[in-house]
């Protein structure tokens, strides 16, 4: 049995996830320092603090270690919370704005790079997410076609 070939990645994808490696692992080093060590929350508990600003950064760490497009796409929907934490941070916390641009810039970072690599990797390995419309025209066509008989 013959063990299908995984393709190699083209330039332009690596750069891609060197880009989203360098903002996720970005986040993964700031937070910490950021919530625990150079700026502490007062009035909220370290497990609180852990749980809504690392803990998050954990859940693609498996799907990226394995280098799964499909992690990368979904990771995604992660990084949005640090972003709109850092906006949020860029208006209201004007004595911590050192730590609120490397945020955004290392969710910005790890935004195009998921966004870019999932796409370029997933076409290198033939993936397709199914258009909607490509999926309502086959209902439509399975409906028609009950109709008939």
């Amino acid at each position: 049995m013959k063990t299908a070939e995984i393709p190699a990645k083209k330039p332009i994808t690596v750069k891609f996830q060197r880009t989203a490696i360098f903002g996720y692992v970005g986040l993964l080093i700031l937070m910490p320092l950021w919530m625990f060590v150079f700026a502490p929350r007062e009035g909220h508990s370290n497990g609180f603090i852990f749980a809504v600003y690392i803990l998050p950064l954990l859940f693609p760490l498996k799907g990226i270690i394995q280098d799964k497009a499909y992690t990368y796409a979904w990771a995604n929907f992660i990084v949005m919370l640090y972003f709109i934490h850092g906006l949020t941070l860029l208006w209201v916390a004007q004595d911590e704005l050192i730590w609120v641009l490397l945020e955004l810039l290392f969710a910005s970072a790890m935004f195009i790079g998921c966004t870019y690599y999932a796409r370029h990797r997933g076409q290198e390995l033939g993936l397709k997410i199914r258009k909607l419309k490509d999926d309502l025209a086959e209902e439509k066509a399975a409906h028609e076609h009950e109709k008939i008989d």
